[in-house]
């Protein structure tokens, strides 16, 4: 166990399917926070950063740990988001929330693989693979098992969830009115 960030660090881990939001959630709340916040997306650190594939062990992984660590110990709050299967990046997200000295919310988008494949359609990199791919990647809730945490299910609109995790995390109201027809009751889900 190594101690990484403060009592008032704030530390989020946002996981899902390729499609179910993660990015725009991750990226919303960094929006709303501004520039007390880093997002450690394991896309740009395996794709852009290594150029790795996902494989068991790989140098992905200790890089998004030591990226969200260095983020903290310097006072950043962080947002740990990506596909991030729990028989990957399992024991490092697990180790990374145990060591976090402040509070730790952990998400899980719960979103079926036909809607992941629909909202895919509707992103900018929907050239770039498909529905083959996707099936290749998805894991139908594939939950760390960790206390506290949360399934975010694909009722929930974008803004309902980034007002949900910056109320149980950041402790912070979003500026805009949750949309009222959510289903989704906002509760604590966070470890302290």
């Amino acid at each position: 166990m190594t101690p990484t960030g403060s009592e008032s660090t704030r530390l989020a881990i946002v996981r899902g399917n390729s499609g179910s939001g993660k990015s725009s959630v991750a990226l919303a709340v960094r929006s709303h926070l501004g520039r007390t916040c880093a997002v450690a997306a394991q896309d740009v650190i395996r794709r852009t950063i290594l150029k790795e594939r996902d494989v068991p062990g790989g140098v992905n992984i200790g890089l998004l740990s030591t990226v969200a660590r260095y983020a903290l110990d310097n006072g950043f709050h962080v947002i740990v988001e990506g596909i991030l299967h729990a028989e990957r990046y399992g024991d490092m997200l697990a180790e990374l929330a145990a060591d976090h000295r402040g509070r730790t919310g952990v998400y899980y988008l719960d979103v079926s693989f036909e809607e992941s494949l629909r909202r895919h359609e509707a992103r900018p990199q929907s050239g770039e693979f498909g529905a083959e791919h996707m099936r290749e990647w998805y894991r139908e809730r594939d939950l760390l098992g960790l206390a506290g945490e949360q399934l975010i299910p694909s009722a929930s609109s974008l803004q309902n969830t980034v007002a949900r995790i910056l109320a149980e995390v950041f402790e912070q109201r979003y500026e805009r009115e949750p949309d009222p027809i959510d289903p989704v009751v906002l509760g604590s889900a966070v470890r302290e």
